[in-house]
């Protein structure tokens, strides 16, 4: 193995050597400790430091690094605390997930490491996010985000290189190729030689290099460093390795052939830097052993003092508290001045008034920028705030929702519009798992908002009149909202913006320019989680949301002599339970109608609120009136006969009468 040294002093060659050793000896204590029982779980890097080692030691200490579950020497090397992170792999309360999340699944923006979630492939579209703040804010910063070979082949891969190439974005991909994805062969995940070749396709510069080559790695990260300074771009680093040891413990390597396992053995690149170090006569053996032992001392005394901490003592209210950021939202009255406003303007105005509130406010969404949105919520916006923050993106859903989390992650707030709800299945793994948890895993604002423009009764079949706003309401970690008529639409998209959580808005597409109202013209609040009594009655109580409250109004319109409280939620998550409970007490009779499927839906979890809490009160059971349990048709006939609208009337009178 040879090292370029190229202009690097000897304390820098040094500092390497010292930074390498770190987790090197870190691991070799973890394997200890683990055969005792003392940590449950292991995924080792050994074999691997000196590209975890090698890029943090080029990037600027205040650079984002996205490191994964082999990449200890990232976080050594950005010098977090031991105790800190022994704490963590003991699932202890100073650990950085207070227990909640295990060894790597944790960020620390102080150091500027936002780590993986098991799912792998989408912190590369959080890089991209990430890197897309620094470029707007012309910080001249870097972005380093690290895959393996084998998480190549999953679709995020694919969607972040191709944003952030179409947006020019100053990240760095660091793909470390050691041969297997826990036990398949290169030869059975693709088909190409090198990682490298693949930057052809997506207009990326991208080198392969000896990542057990620490200088190499380092110097190579420091050349792309200085050409993203002079023009910002991404880049792509295949860095050739070897996994030394399992996928994770448990599973060895006996399908290792014992050849490679020996050829691989002979490029370890601590042995083989010392080795040159100590024929440089930059070290020596006495240098060597003082480095180990001071090294192996602070890790022994951080694990006793992490080993001394108590065990998490579990609290119900912390649990439920950390689900969201705390936070007091701003309230600001909507003003007498006002104008007629259909759905759809008063979500324009919204997001506009937004725009002009928050500087930090970028959208993203597919074809919202010249051509203003399929529903041209956004027309015009790029005249008044250029296509920085007026962006258009690519067809990648996945990559697009990391993004607006490295976004936020970077301090800026996200709009992303879904084009169509139904397509966030394709974007659907951020949103659940990273979008909803990271704030409860690390306790990081996540201040993104996803536009879903929902719902049937426009004829446009199973792939575009979803409603699906239930898929959310069971993930812990997402708010909920979905406003039935302009005003509160307006209002409570603001606060949902204002909100440092994130927040799944559900706009019915059929309401959009058929439903008006009187809007305040100035910028205004709903508070979230507050339902709204339409109508005040004393024989029954309509919980409903959306379109469901305008099928409940019409029905109510038509019968004068139904005494109802009719409740729009407005807000699934977080749920107003007073109002629905103290009405179901008044009225004693309750029926949940919404758009969705009966089965599964959130009317389901309605009725179950009530049958709880008001059992004793009710003088016939709780009524829920839905859609059929299909897919949504397409003919408008077929259509009719899906939704509820046609048999809520019945239903209803049934009710009333049983």
């Amino acid at each position: 193995m040879q090292f370029n040294r190229k202009g690097l002093s000897d304390t820098n060659l040094v500092d390497l050597y010292k930074s390498l050793l770190v987790p090197r000896l870190i691991e070799e204590k973890m394997l200890i400790l683990l055969r005792q029982g003392k940590i449950s779980k292991w995924f080792s890097g050994i074999g691997q430091e000196a590209i975890s080692v090698g890029v943090t030691s080029a990037l600027d200490e205040d650079e984002f690094i996205l490191p994964m579950h082999r990449n200890l020497g990232v976080f050594t090397t950005k010098n977090i605390e031991f105790r800190r992170l022994f704490s963590q792999f003991q699932g202890k309360a100073n650990g950085f997930t207070k227990g909640r999340d295990r060894s790597f699944h944790f960020g620390s923006k102080k150091n500027h490491i936002i780590g993986m979630i098991s799912h792998l492939g989408p912190q590369l579209g959080v890089a991209d996010g990430i890197a897309l703040g620094n470029l707007l804010k012309k910080n001249n910063k870097v972005t380093a985000v690290f895959t393996g070979d084998g998480a190549t082949s999953e679709g995020d891969f694919h969607e972040a290189l191709n944003v952030a190439a179409v947006w020019d974005l100053p990240v760095i991909f660091i793909i470390e190729n050691n041969g297997y994805g826990l036990s398949t062969p290169s030869s059975e995940q693709f088909r190409c030689k090198n990682f490298a070749d693949k930057g052809i396709g997506y207009g990326i510069e991208a080198h392969t290099i000896d990542g057990n080559n620490i200088l190499d790695v380092y110097n190579t990260v420091k050349k792309i460093k200085n050409k993203i300074s002079k023009k910002a771009r991404p880049f792509i680093i295949e860095c050739m390795t070897f996994r030394m040891r399992g996928h994770e413990e448990a599973s060895g390597t006996k399908y290792v052939p014992d050849k490679l396992m020996k050829k691989w053995q002979k490029l370890d690149p601590i042995n083989n830097f010392e080795s040159f170090l100590i024929d440089e006569s930059i070290i020596n053996l006495d240098d060597v052993s003082f480095y180990k032992e001071k090294i192996k001392n602070e890790i022994n005394l951080s694990w006793e003092q992490a080993d001394k901490e108590p065990s998490i003592m579990p609290n119900v209210n912390d649990e439920l508290r950390d689900i969201f950021c705390s936070y007091t939202s701003l309230s600001i009255p909507p003003s007498d001045k006002k104008s007629e406003k259909r759905l759809v303007d008063a979500i324009s105005d919204g997001l506009k008034q937004s725009m002009f509130k928050h500087d930090n406010l970028v959208l993203l969404g597919q074809d919202i920028a010249e051509y203003g949105g399929v529903f041209k919520i956004t027309d015009g916006f790029v005249n008044l705030f250029g296509k920085e923050r007026v962006r258009n993106t690519p067809i990648c859903e996945s990559a697009i929702v990391s993004a607006s989390l490295g976004l936020s992650i970077n301090n800026f707030k996200a709009v992303m519009e879904m084009q169509f709800a139904d397509f966030v299945t394709s974007g659907f793994n951020p949103v659940v798992n990273n979008l909803a948890k990271t704030h409860y895993r690390w306790g990081e604002n996540v201040d993104v908002v996803l536009r879903m423009p929902t719902g049937a009764g426009v004829g446009a079949g199973p792939f575009h009149s979803q409603s699906n706003e239930a898929w959310f309401t069971h993930t812990p970690g997402l708010k909920v909202v979905y406003p039935a008529f302009p005003e509160d639409a307006k209002g409570l998209l603001i606060s949902s913006i204002n909100d440092p959580n994130p927040v799944m808005f559900f706009e019915h597409k059929a309401l959009y320019r058929s439903v008006s109202g009187l809007v305040s013209d100035d910028y205004f609040t709903i508070e979230l989680g507050k339902a709204k009594l339409i109508r005040s009655g004393c024989d029954v109580t309509i919980i409903s949301y959306g379109m469901g409250v305008h099928w409940a109004l019409d029905v109510l319109n038509r019968n004068n002599d139904i005494s109802a409280d009719l409740i729009d939620l407005r807000t699934l998550i977080p749920l107003d339970e007073n109002t629905i409970i103290e009405s179901v007490k008044k009225t004693g009779r309750a029926i949940v109608l919404h758009e969705d499927c009966m089965l599964g839906g959130f009317g389901a979890d309605i009725a179950s609120l009530v049958s709880d809490k008001c059992f004793k009160f009710l003088d016939a059971p709780v009524k829920r009136s839905s859609s059929l349990d299909t897919p949504v048709p397409f003919s408008i006939n077929l259509e009719d006969q899906f939704l509820p609208k046609s048999r809520f009337e019945k239903q209803l009178k049934d009710l009333l009468n049983y």
